[in-house]
């Protein structure tokens, strides 16, 4: 026969498993509200590489980076980005690249690897900025405003990570288009778009503070020389966010 104390420590645990149960699903239902969100502002926002050449005054193509081998050479996705950008470009899409990426170390440049591939495509070197800070999707949409000091950007990367970064430069008041640079299937996507599923939720977040991502005090006006920023490398450790 169970007593009041047993009693009632069942019913303190079926109440507190019931109220722990509605709050997972309450917060799974506002992260899945918050992708549909980001994603459908994203969408609004991305177009064909044909519309984005009719555009006009583009300041910058803005290359998000990613992952460079041990050899200094870029990943699928990098490439396709490159190629990507540089067709942009090659179409008169923008006078100016952007690149921007992890340079957080000496031994790891995805932007300088992302700036031979450009240069060695035809690009003039004048042409293509480097941000050597950019860690996160945030930070490098943050600083293309900030400090590249851009107005009117196009956005490339691969469309499930494009979203985001439109939502972003939209909330931060910066005027961004996006072109897809999705040429293949790559290994691994089904973790990366649930990397990207809390990616959206953070940055959901993130944009609403609007923090300044640190070494963004300097001013790189996109509209200079873009060799100007051949050696300006970050000191900061490097880091991989979300």
């Amino acid at each position: 026969m169970h007593t009041a104390k047993t009693k009632n420590r069942r019913i303190f645990w079926c109440v507190f498993f019931s109220v722990f149960f509605c709050l997972v699903l309450a917060c799974v239902g506002a992260a899945f509200r918050i992708n549909e969100s980001v994603k459908n502002l994203g969408k609004s926002r991305t177009i064909s590489v044909e519309d984005a050449v009719k555009m006009k005054n583009i300041d910058c193509i803005l290359v998000l980076g990613c992952l460079v081998r041990d050899d200094g050479t870029p990943s699928d996705m990098l490439r396709d980005r490159l190629n990507t950008g540089v067709t942009l470009y090659n179409l008169g899409a923008s006078s100016k690249l952007l690149m921007s990426g992890d340079h957080g170390r000496e031994e790891y440049n995805e932007v300088g690897a992302m700036k031979d591939y450009a240069v060695d495509a035809g690009v003039p070197s004048s042409d293509v900025f480097m941000d050597h800070a950019g860690f996160s999707t945030y930070e490098s949409v943050y600083r293309a405003k900030n400090v590249f000091k851009a107005k009117k950007i196009l956005v490339v990367t691969q469309e499930y990570h494009l979203y985001r970064a439109l939502y972003i430069a939209e909330k931060l008041g910066l005027e961004a288009y996006g072109v897809a640079s999705d040429r293949y299937t790559y290994v691994g996507q089904s973790a990366r778009d649930f990397r990207e599923f809390l990616a959206r939720v953070k940055d959901f977040f993130t944009v609403a503070f609007e923090p300044v991502p640190p070494d963004s005090e300097v001013s790189i006006p996109i509209f200079g020389d873009g060799n100007d920023t051949n050696d300006r490398r970050t000191e900061l450790s490097v880091r991989r966010p979300l």
